[in-house]
């Protein structure tokens, strides 16, 4: 494929009583994001009219389809994986809302398997909602992981200013420390350093890791994970070819605008990660799954059911997961031709190594 081909995203539409589908109508009724994809959304035209008799200010048409070829690239196309009418209740949380956001998640991945679509972007679904005796997942990320029989994934974060990975995802306060081991550091490093690469251009990509404890320990005052663990994990990640610093303080970290300095950094547990994220990502942060060979790409938030039907749910973070799915669809595209070609490669080794950028150690 040529990496000017406009890509085929396909969108599920999360638990259908979330903001999911008002962030899809939102972004699409902006006709200029079509210039750079065609979206499929999955579910039924009947869902969206719901919404869409909540949001009278827009102006916005769909192409209902049942074979993805023949989706229209100057409009939304609609996927039809169910026919039946279903109840949908705004803000509430239901098993049905949640089984049938589960159904468009499906579909959609199945489509991706089968080449049908080039991308996914997920709408958020609720993970108490989601589960049920076929579909027995903390979320959207350990699903494709078995999906795709990915023997590593990586929750990364992305944003204008800043890229953040998380070592630990959905685990418990009181289970993370035992979830952190020297082992698991370097591969999530190894990960982190191929996918800024393959999936952000990043030649020589540099990642900082931060500490688990306060004051990244202290010297072992306050915790010791970080002289038996996270450095030893760092040094040995250093001789993989790894431009790695840390472990870091994660308060000074962010507070010092260090994480500018580098092309990402790896937090140890999901809040330390994702609480300087959103601050700092300014309501446009995009969660991507690196370790897939398939890009996925999904807001920095969940269903909120609070506002949701409200129509006052902001796109922004919807709208920078379709550019970010675009982006590196582009990249990867790039990254495969520049594989085939090795002068090429050499060409843009050499330039990344004329760069005389410092980092504060």
């Amino acid at each position: 494929m040529s990496a000017q081909k406009r890509p085929v995203i396909g969108i599920s539409i999360g638990d259908l009583n979330g903001i999911g589908i008002e962030l899809i109508l939102n972004t699409f009724s902006d006709g200029r994001i079509l210039e750079f994809c065609t979206p499929v959304v999955f579910g039924n035209n009947k869902v969206l009219n719901f919404y869409r008799k909540l949001m009278p200010e827009l102006n916005i048409s769909y192409n209902n389809i049942k074979d993805i070829a023949k989706a229209n690239p100057k409009q939304l196309n609609v996927f039809t994986v169910w026919e039946e009418d279903v109840d949908i209740q705004p803000g509430q949380m239901t098993d049905t809302a949640g089984l049938y956001g589960v159904k468009s998640l499906q579909a959609a991945v199945k489509a991706l398997k089968e080449n049908a679509i080039d991308v996914l972007v997920t709408a958020p679904l609720h993970k108490y909602a989601m589960q049920s005796s076929e579909f027995n997942f903390t979320g959207h990320t350990p699903y494709l992981k078995e999906v795709f029989k990915a023997d590593e994934v990586l929750m990364l974060m992305v944003a204008e200013n800043m890229r953040v990975a998380l070592l630990t995802e959905h685990v418990a306060i009181g289970d993370v420390a035992k979830n952190i081991t020297k082992e698991q550091i370097i591969k999530k490093i190894n990960l982190l350093k191929a996918s800024l690469k393959k999936d952000f251009g990043i030649d020589r990509p540099k990642i900082a890791v931060l500490g688990l404890n306060p004051h990244a320990g202290d010297e072992g005052l306050v915790g010791r994970e970080e002289k038996e663990i996270i450095r030893p994990a760092v040094m040995e990640a250093k001789k993989n070819d790894c431009i790695v610093m840390g472990p870091y303080s994660a308060d000074a970290f962010f507070a010092r605008g260090s994480h500018e300095k580098f092309d990402a950094v790896l937090a140890m547990y999901h809040d330390q990660g994702l609480i300087p994220f959103k601050s700092l990502a300014l309501g446009e942060g995009t969660n991507f799954t690196a370790g897939l060979q398939v890009i996925r790409t999904s807001p920095d938030h969940g269903t909120a059911f609070d506002i949701a039907g409200k129509n006052i749910a902001d796109e922004s973070s919807f709208r920078a997961a379709v550019f970010a799915a675009v982006d590196i669809f582009d990249t990867r595209m790039g990254y495969a031709e520049m594989r085939k070609n090795p002068l090429r490669k050499i060409s843009a080794r050499v330039m990344a190594n004329a760069e005389d950028e410092k980092i504060d150690e």
